[in-house]
């Protein structure tokens, strides 16, 4: 079993934050792959479905981003799944929009969700799908922007990065991130 947890913030009002993009994705796959519906367990919501032939558990975490080590704890210790069995799929600001990096471990890098899950797990060596947001420019306006909504332009790119990241997921089940990031880069090439 692999846990894939969507990192973001609960709030209605946040839905549409750009920090609330692994929310989306983990939707996106959920409905893809034909999912069970959302319903609350481990301080969060919880989706299980198979790709792959291989059973995986989406999680959404209704903790807030600050806190949502807590939700994966309680999912991983519940079934006894090891660090590298998570995957946590989150915005990034140091990739423009629309390109995906995939790594194991690494720091935070100042991103909250992050920071909470290494904390509470007491490891940093889970998988990141680290999905780009761009950089506002300006330090000053990093916090405006991450918990901005998206706008009207961003779908242009937002809606064919979250297909081609649903799309290519059984690779990333079969443990090939850097096919992973291929195909997703190859259904993006199109994309303005």
């Amino acid at each position: 079993m692999l846990l894939w947890v969507g990192l973001g913030n609960p709030e209605p009002g946040m839905a549409r934050n750009r920090h609330n993009i692994g929310f989306l994705a983990v939707d996106t796959i959920a409905i893809r792959h034909g999912f069970t519906p959302w319903r609350q367990r481990f301080k969060g919501l919880v989706s299980a479905g198979s790709i792959a032939g291989e059973k995986i558990l989406a999680l959404k975490p209704q903790t807030y981003m600050n806190e949502s080590g807590a939700s994966v704890q309680q999912a991983a210790a519940f079934y006894k799944l090891p660090s590298d069995a998570i995957t946590a799929f989150h915005d990034e600001l140091d990739l423009v929009p629309g390109k995906v990096r995939v790594k194991r471990g690494g720091g935070a890098a100042g991103h909250n969700g992050l920071r909470s899950m290494d904390r509470i797990l007491g490891t940093q060596d889970y998988w990141r799908v680290r999905l780009g947001i761009g950089h506002p420019g300006d330090k000053e306006r990093v916090l405006g922007h991450v918990l901005g909504d998206f706008v009207k332009q961003d779908r242009d790119w937002l809606l064919p990065l979250l297909d081609a990241v649903a799309d290519a997921a059984p690779l990333l089940v079969q443990s090939k991130p850097e096919d992973f990031m291929t195909k997703i880069a190859l259904l993006m090439q199109d994309v303005k």
